[in-house]
């Protein structure tokens, strides 16, 4: 019974998130983890506000958030990236304040997808992990869509 209450909470609309980008920029380069095809490789620096204060009951050991780009290409209809993840300690860390912050991990594209690309939309993602109960996963409804520009950046 400890933990039925908690698991009917829907954790993702107690917290209050603001996401914005800068620097986009696309670069084409080989990608040796893929056999050396040439592939785009997006960079940007993302700002974030996040208060993570009502997520955090009783219950809650940790929270994992992490920031993904979602997009389409020619060749794929649904692409995501996983580019930056942090872990919120219970008590420690609540409140995020990120400013030109680098993504964490590279934002490759498996061919020529990203360069004036329209839409690529980030979204901040949450997994609660409780003290007793299931690991629940939430997409905060917040989202940021921004685009790539139309040539390649000098590398």
């Amino acid at each position: 019974m400890f933990a039925l209450p908690t698991c009917l909470k829907n954790y993702g609309d107690l917290v209050s998130v603001k996401i914005s980008t800068s620097r986009e920029h696309v670069i084409n380069l080989p990608n040796i983890k893929v056999g050396k095809e040439i592939c785009d490789l997006g960079m940007l620096k993302f700002d974030l506000q996040a208060d993570f204060t009502k997520a955090f009951d009783y219950n809650t050991n940790v929270i994992f958030i992490y920031l993904t780009a979602h997009y389409q290409t020619k060749a794929n209809k649904f692409n995501q990236v996983v580019l930056w993840d942090y872990i919120l300690r219970y008590k420690a860390e609540q409140i995020i304040n990120i400013r030109d912050q680098d993504v964490k991990y590279y934002f490759w594209d498996d061919g020529r997808g990203l360069k004036n690309n329209q839409n690529i939309t980030l979204t901040l993602d949450m997994a609660v992990m409780p003290i007793s109960g299931f690991l629940r996963t939430f997409t905060l409804p917040t989202s940021h869509v921004f685009s790539f520009p139309d040539i390649y950046a000098n590398h």
